[in-house]
């Protein structure tokens, strides 16, 4: 017994000198991407966190028309600054987050079940850039996330055309807010006399 405690402490201790060397020659930089045995244990653990009878739930939303493109529109508003209209998550921000954001159309995301993916959705993921969405009311179901699960799905058969109309949705930033007003004057006549008095001088 005493000899298994000595391997079990002798274990934990390389376990630690290991994790520190790491630290140290990563410096924690969100620059490097997760080794492949790093996600494989990330995967396992937010696998175990999620509770069974979360994991085993029904999505309660029927998809049709009307459901896929509440979801899309929900998608390109809150979800593709990260992951990108086409759920890739090639994005600046999703590139440069720790770990970076995951191809939603890859089979990591699609061999989960609806529960599993509802839930990530709903709570976020700890230590990840992944926030909780949705009120944290106990008993009742966020409809919006349900519909965001269905719209996941699809997002492997996602068409060019789909994706264009996303972009009516996504969120501007304040440097093509000014960009738009600049065009929206060019085009409103707004800036002529300015340039008539130049003219003038």
């Amino acid at each position: 017994m005493r000899r298994i405690v000595v391997v079990f402490l002798l274990f934990i201790i390389t376990a630690v000198f290991a994790f520190l060397i790491y630290l140290r020659s990563t410096g924690l930089s969100a620059r490097s991407r997760p080794a492949a045995g790093e996600g494989f244990v990330a995967r396992k653990a937010r696998s175990f966190a999620i509770p069974t009878s979360a994991r085993n739930s029904q999505n309660p939303v029927t998809p049709d028309a009307r459901v896929l493109a509440e979801g899309m529109h929900h998608f390109a508003d809150h979800c593709a600054i990260c992951h990108a209209n086409n759920g890739s998550g090639d994005t600046p921000i999703g590139k440069g987050l720790y770990p970076p954001s995951p191809d939603l159309r890859s089979a990591e995301t699609q061999n989960l079940g609806d529960g599993e993916i509802y839930w990530i959705i709903h709570n976020g993921v700890r230590f990840t850039g992944m926030p909780a969405f949705g009120e944290d009311k106990p008993g009742v179901q966020d409809e919006d996330s349900w519909k965001l699960v269905h719209f996941i799905r699809h997002l492997p058969a996602i068409t060019d055309e789909e994706i264009q109309a996303m972009k009516r949705f996504n969120p501007i930033s304040p440097a093509d807010l000014e960009e738009e007003e600049q065009i929206r004057k060019f085009l409103a006549g707004e800036d002529a006399p300015e340039a008539h008095n130049g003219h003038a001088h």
